[in-house]
């Protein structure tokens, strides 16, 4: 049901599949989900972060709201190091970059994220390219702020959506037939033990 890389008694990390929601959503055809999978065995479940339905990788449930809250205080304090793969499209110049572009939800077509100097919420993301394959760029991202859709609308904000990205790329279809996205490494305190911890989960494109 789950592909679990850690469990302990507080905290589960899970690699997610592309295509499957981290929480439910409404409606009974919506419930299945990473965190409905995780209360199925364990009983109790917490989303202490998401992902799109169409990014795989790294994501943290927790098994009580005590875990929950503690981690929620590290993103917000920024503690957690999130590292995302990607390929790109077009060959991006440049060895490295930073993305300081504010965004908000664009409500006539939602679920879209769009930049907006005026209403936007600061949103911040590191690239760096590791390769060009075809034409294309594999590259790290690093989300510094975790907006929705993000690293998704400042890749194309540059002219290099992400591949196989069904709202911001114009050629929306791939050979994986997905979107070209994957949390590859996440790194945190352990909220109980403290412990600097750090799992990463093999990039599956």
């Amino acid at each position: 049901m789950l592909d679990i890389l850690y469990e302990d008694q507080w905290l589960v990390v899970v690699d997610k599949p592309a295509k499957c929601l981290s929480v439910p959503g409404r409606g009974a055809d919506k419930h299945d989900s990473i965190v409905a999978r995780a209360e199925q065995m364990f009983g109790e479940a917490h989303a202490i972060h998401r992902l799109d339905y169409a990014t795989s990788g790294l994501i943290l449930i927790a098994k009580d709201l005590e875990c929950q809250k503690r981690m929620y205080a590290q993103f917000r304090e920024r503690h957690v190091q999130k590292e995302y793969l990607a390929i790109i499209r077009g060959e991006i110049k440049g060895q490295w970059g930073e993305v300081r572009k504010p965004l908000r939800c664009d409500w006539e077509r939602r679920p879209r994220q769009m930049i907006c100097t005026e209403w936007g919420k600061d949103a911040i993301t590191q690239w760096t390219p590791l390769s060009f394959e075809d034409g294309h760029t594999r590259v790290s991202l690093k989300p510094i702020t975790g907006r929705s859709h993000q690293l998704r609308v400042h890749m194309q904000s540059l002219g290099h959506p992400i591949l196989g990205d069904e709202f911001y790329d114009f050629e929306p279809t791939t050979e994986e037939n997905r979107l070209l996205l994957h949390a590859y490494r996440v790194e945190f305190y352990h909220p109980f033990t403290n412990a600097w911890v750090k799992f990463v989960a093999p990039c599956p494109f």
